[in-house]
């Protein structure tokens, strides 16, 4: 009988660039989560299309109408995602803070993607923000969810050099083909339980001797496929 795999939601406010990335690691017949639901507070989120393309079921919950009632939101949101059964979220580019009623209950079970190197530039402009204070090395996080913005603890990070004279947009560019990269392992790790939460720290079990850091030298990171391909160690990540 075929194992059972975690079911997943993406939540989107627009595009989902992300989204893209998930989609095509899920089509693989091992990866441990099956993207079940693509949920978006916006009707018109493009995102949404690109998933019923893909055969994935969409909800949508409007936030406006919500005004400033964002645990009425959130209770709507939740009932979708528990009538579908989901058991692991990723966010990808849902432009809501949530509150913390509803961090909590889906604690060590929700994940985002940041461009930056948390905990360097949390917040919104990281790639210009990195370019003006001149560090050498920007790119990317993944982490679990907590009340505090961009402040949960770290699963997986992909570093980028800043190059010599770079702008803001190819800068970002760059970031985003490791985001593409890094999210689909990620939530692999945490789907299969590879990647787990423990007194407020990521507890790692990967096959990759890299762990959970792309270097900008090699460019290695275990993928989604590589992270399925062979069992998990035991033990805590570097």
């Amino acid at each position: 009988m075929a194992e059972l795999k975690t079911r997943a939601a993406v939540l989107i406010s627009g595009r989902g660039s992300n989204l893209g990335a998930l989609i095509e690691a899920a089509r693989h017949p091992d990866y441990p989560a099956e993207l079940a639901l693509v949920l978006s507070n916006r009707a018109d989120a493009a995102g949404l299309e690109r998933a019923r393309a893909a055969g994935i079921a969409t909800a949508v919950v409007e936030s406006r109408p919500y005004g400033r009632d964002r645990a009425g939101f959130e209770a709507a949101m939740q009932a979708v995602l528990e009538e579908a059964g989901i058991g692991l979220i990723a966010l990808a580019g849902f432009m809501r803070v949530l509150t913390e009623g509803f961090v909590s209950a889906w604690s060590g079970r929700m994940l985002n993607i940041h461009p930056s190197l948390l905990p360097a530039f949390p917040g919104l402009d990281t790639h210009a923000r990195a370019i003006a204070a001149g560090v050498r090395l920007h790119g990317c996080t993944v982490h679990f969810v907590t009340p505090g913005v961009d402040e949960g603890p770290i699963i997986a990070q992909a570093a980028v050099p800043v190059l010599p004279g770079e702008d803001e947009s190819t800068l970002a560019a760059r970031v985003l083909e490791q985001e593409h990269r890094i999210y689909p392992a990620a939530l692999a790790w945490a789907a299969s339980g590879a990647a787990r939460l423990e007194e407020g720290r990521v507890v790692l079990a990967v096959p990759m001797a890299g762990g959970a850091f792309a270097n900008p030298l090699s460019g290695h990171f275990a993928t989604p496929t590589e992270m399925v391909s062979s069992p998990p160690r035991t033990g805590a990540g570097p």
